[in-house]
């Protein structure tokens, strides 16, 4: 391996930290926010000192022939003991239980890093080895005990977090699910990372040379887990947050022909306040959202149901399923009135009180009728936004995509548009905006 292929799972470990460092801070208390940050941070950690560069930078800085070697089996270790504690609190229990295996865990790998510093100061290592140092030192006394506990140690954590991210994820679903088979992946990985240090640490014992093993295609494996490590704890956390933003780009621009169909009926004035270019999704979408419900309040008096039943009609008669006639025809209604208020033509006359209320009773009935549009039509009985169901404010927000998506590909809303025009132009009204 050259220092790339150190430096870059570095590089993407530290991308990672990053990413959760404005969570750490909001919730530092949180063990488990703790938790991730720390084994994002030790995983890139060891790549940095594990790289022959770092190596001969600190062996120097040191004035210690080697002293990398305890300090990179420190830094595995402790991710090691990191990466179990984050599945312990990750998975959650009984208070007292997570404390009290925490804390063994803790214990037990403080040893491990404290046997592994004791062990190099009495043994002899005197010559640099930046790449081989396992094998080349594997016989060698305390260094070599040094050696096969490191690997003993990583090689456990590996079996039991495998263990645990497999039982764990045959009990989940969804993000979290994905999240873990991922570490699972990630563990494998780590696990035959060890097992091959291990195995060419044993063959250098009985004259063997199996360096190969130890010193290109190890790291090689470790480098492919480093990433599984970081998606794998990072999925769960950032998968979610990511389909709900991408959601509502999504409804943002199936909203857009609306917006702009509204926003036409007065030019002269937007929808809605201006928000920074930094917003995120969410708050862009909710300014469509309201701009739109205060587009329909500005063009409620120009909404004209025979528009509506006109072009309901024809796109039924253009085989059209029922449910898209009704969007066609309110996208045609409110087509019309966005021009009718730009052009300040006069209020329609109110219909007599029968008449309308049949009309409105009819498109009551019609399960697939977006409140909003119901309400801007002069005495529909609908209550506002405010005082619906969450279920269904969210059929409102549908059927208004749907006649959004009509607004800009149906034919029959823009010939109503074009009759539209063409009526105010016979009647002596002036194009101009």
């Amino acid at each position: 391996m050259d220092s790339s292929d150190y430096y870059i799972p570095t590089a993407a470990l530290l991308i990672g930290l990053v990413v959760k460092l404005p969570g750490l801070v909001r919730d530092w208390r949180d063990p488990l926010i703790r938790s991730v940050c720390l084994v994002i941070a030790l995983g890139g950690a060891g790549f940095l000192f594990a790289a022959p560069p770092t190596i001969a930078a600190v062996n120097k800085a040191s004035g210690i022939a080697n002293f990398s070697s305890p300090l990179v089996y420190s830094i595995i270790s402790a991710f090691s003991a990191s990466c179990l504690l984050l599945i312990i609190h990750w998975r959650g229990g009984p208070p007292d239980y997570v404390q009290r295996i925490s804390r063994r865990w803790q214990a037990g790998y403080l040893l491990v890093i404290v046997a592994l510093i004791a062990l190099f100061v009495l043994g002899d290592a005197p010559l640099e080895r930046r790449t081989d140092f396992d094998t080349y030192y594997a016989s060698t006394p305390f260094i070599g005990e040094m050696i096969v506990l490191y690997l003993l140690a990583h090689m456990t954590a590996a079996l039991v977090t495998t263990a645990l991210c497999w039982s764990w994820a045959l009990q989940v679903t969804g993000w979290l699910r994905a999240g873990l088979w991922i570490l699972v992946a990630g563990w494998l990985l780590n696990l035959a990372f060890s097992g091959l240090k291990l195995a060419a640490v044993a063959a250098s014992w009985t004259g063997r040379d199996w360096g190969a093993l130890s010193t290109t295609l190890a790291p090689l494996l470790s480098a492919a887990a480093a990433p599984c490590a970081t998606v794998g704890f990072l999925l769960p956390l950032v998968g979610p947050w990511l389909v709900s933003n991408w959601r509502a780009i999504s409804t943002y621009r199936r909203l857009g022909p609306l917006w702009r169909e509204l926003g036409s009926a007065s030019p002269q004035a937007s929808l809605a306040g201006s928000i920074p270019w930094y917003a995120s999704p969410h708050i862009r979408l909710t300014r469509r959202e309201t701009g739109i419900q205060d587009g329909l309040s500005l063009v409620r008096p120009w909404l004209d149901d025979n528009v509506r039943s006109h072009a309901q009609t024809a796109a039924r008669a253009a085989d059209h399923t029922a449910v898209d006639a009704a969007h066609i025809g309110r996208a045609a209604m409110i087509a019309v009135a966005a021009l009718s208020a730009r052009r300040g033509k006069p209020e329609p006359p109110a219909l007599p009180g029968r008449v309308e209320a049949v009309a409105v009773q009819d498109a009551l009935d019609d399960v697939s009728v977006a409140a909003a549009v119901l309400s801007a039509h002069r005495g529909a009985p609908v209550r506002p936004l405010g005082l619906m169901e969450q279920s269904e404010i969210n059929a409102v927000w549908n059927a208004l995509e749907d006649v959004s998506r009509a607004l800009r590909t149906s034919p029959i809303v823009a010939a109503a548009r074009k009759d539209a025009a063409a009526s105010r132009i016979e009647d002596g009204e002036t194009s101009s905006t």
